[in-house]
């Protein structure tokens, strides 16, 4: 085969559980009924196609697509190269859908995401007959010129940021630098339009139908736990210019004109303050009338807040992650209970919505840690919750503490995961199993929910801003159901 710009490349999310989110934090389906966009991958395939070459982007779990319905693309595009994104908890399921293109189609089959980034040498060891290269951490780079390499017959050892076999051998060429200019990468809002149907999307956190953007990459805190700094996107906080982030917000306006949010899907969006100033001095200044919900961390001030809320912010996706402070020391997350309350009440005083995230199942955690926790998000002013196990993946400096200490039950990565694709735990501690952590985050959850209180708040909420009421119709329900066979789960 001779590589040229007609070359066909195959960006696949491939089938496994149904509503399977491989691109969010902590890889499953979720009990809310989110479903992420392939963000990282999708970028890469715009980028590929804004450089000539003939891209397909298929998003399995989003379109409900069975292996079957795969293949049959598969044969119908006849792809050159597949990449195919991959996840902790998918990984052999995925290696398996690898083989069989490899098989069908004769295309040259790259694996990309966090799991292939850093298990790179088990998955070329292993699987010879089903994956040739793994281009790791950020990609899009990596693969255009492997584009221009593969097949063509070219040496890949000048290629940075890929694995591949030589012979007997595993090689592993040394990281590519992250790109700076991300300007230069097309709006992956372009590439959704094209390639995928965005009603297919949706946040419990974010009004319907949304259209998540990414405005930077790279976070430079360092969370112990946390997944995509650490195996993909890196701690060096890199970002888009203002005026390009602003085009393309104009540009999801005019071309989604049903689109009720935007959902600005940075590691942490608010890393640099004055950037998120001049962010929302150019809304403000443009007189956009759009609204936008973002992930940030709980450190913000009272008088940056009510900017944001001025430029359109609706709500924050904030990791509160714990009240104990020796659980906030062993994730190296570098907040404080006290800050974490006064940012709450800030945010409340605003006028922003706060939906808190918290773990469950630090190391240093037991039942009355938990408990305090608990205690401590039913004492914030939030409109939504989750209570997540701890999720400790290859690659992550928790992961490598949890395993040195025995911590870990077993590595099979299907495990990561129950039957449904929810979230399971693989930790057992002394004084605590991953089958009662996970429990407890479920009746946390039921706790935090449906006590007067917070529905209280709720209608509250609902009286004030009336345009969250679907929003929340469809969250409360879900979170009903989902509880419910819970509870029956756990009697059994």
């Amino acid at each position: 085969m001779t590589v040229s710009k007609k070359t066909k490349i195959l960006f696949l999310n491939p089938p496994f559980r149904e509503r399977f989110s491989r691109s969010q934090r902590s890889p499953g389906v979720t009990k809310s009924g989110t479903l992420y966009y392939p963000i990282l991958l999708s970028c890469a395939a715009g980028f590929l196609e804004q450089n000539g070459y003939s891209v397909r982007l298929i998003d399995a779990p989003a379109e409900g697509f069975g292996r079957d319905t795969c293949y049959a693309s598969v044969r119908d595009f006849k792809p050159d190269i597949a990449v195919l994104d991959t996840s902790t908890p998918s990984i052999a399921n995925d290696i398996e859908i690898a083989r069989d293109i490899k098989k069908m189609a004769g295309a040259t089959v790259v694996l990309v995401g966090s799991h292939a980034s850093v298990m790179a040498d088990a998955i070329l060891s292993q699987s010879p007959d089903a994956v040739d290269l793994i281009a790791r951490k950020e990609y899009e780079n990596t693969l255009l010129e492997l584009a221009g390499s593969v097949g063509a017959g070219k040496d890949l050892s000048s290629v940075p940021g890929v694995s591949f076999r030589k012979g007997a051998a595993v090689v592993h060429n040394p990281d590519r630098a992250y790109e700076r200019d991300l300007d230069r990468f097309p709006f992956v809002s372009a590439v959704y339009k094209k390639h995928l149907h965005y009603r297919n999307y949706g946040y419990s956190i974010t009004r319907y139908p949304v259209i998540a953007m990414l405005t930077s990459r790279g976070c430079p805190f360092r969370c112990s736990f946390c997944l995509y700094p650490q195996t993909v996107t890196g701690h060096e906080f890199r970002v888009r210019s203002i005026a390009n982030v602003i085009e393309e917000i104009r540009y999801i306006r005019s071309e989604f004109r049903d689109v009720r949010d935007i959902f600005i899907e940075d590691d942490t969006f608010t890393v640099d303050r004055q950037r998120v100033r001049e962010f929302c001095d150019a809304i403000i200044r443009e007189k956009l009338r759009v609204t936008w919900t973002a992930n940030a961390r709980a450190d913000l001030d009272y008088d940056l807040l009510k900017h944001m809320k001025a430029a359109g912010n609706r709500l924050l996706c904030v990791g509160f992650e714990s009240s104990d402070r020796s659980a906030i020391k062993k994730m190296e997350k570098g907040t404080d209970p006290e800050g974490m309350k006064r940012f709450a009440d800030d945010a409340h005083r605003a006028g922003i919505l706060v939906h808190g995230c918290f773990i469950f199942g630090s190391p240093s955690d037991t039942r009355q840690t938990l408990k305090e926790t608990l205690k401590f998000a039913k004492s914030l002013p939030l409109s939504s919750a989750q209570f997540f196990p701890l999720m400790a993946y290859p690659g992550t400096r928790m992961y490598r503490e949890l395993k040195e200490a025995g911590y870990l039950e077993t590595e099979d990565y299907s495990r990561w995961v129950d039957e449904h694709g929810f979230h399971s735990s693989v930790v057992r501690y002394p004084h605590l199993s991953g089958r009662e952590i996970v429990a407890l985050c479920n009746k946390a959850k039921i706790s935090y929910h449906f006590r007067p209180a917070f529905l209280v708040r709720k209608l509250a909420e609902i009286i004030r801003m009336p345009q969250e009421l679907p929003r929340n119709i469809g969250s409360m329900a879900m979170l009903l159901k989902n509880s419910i066979r819970d509870i029956k789960r756990y009697r059994a």
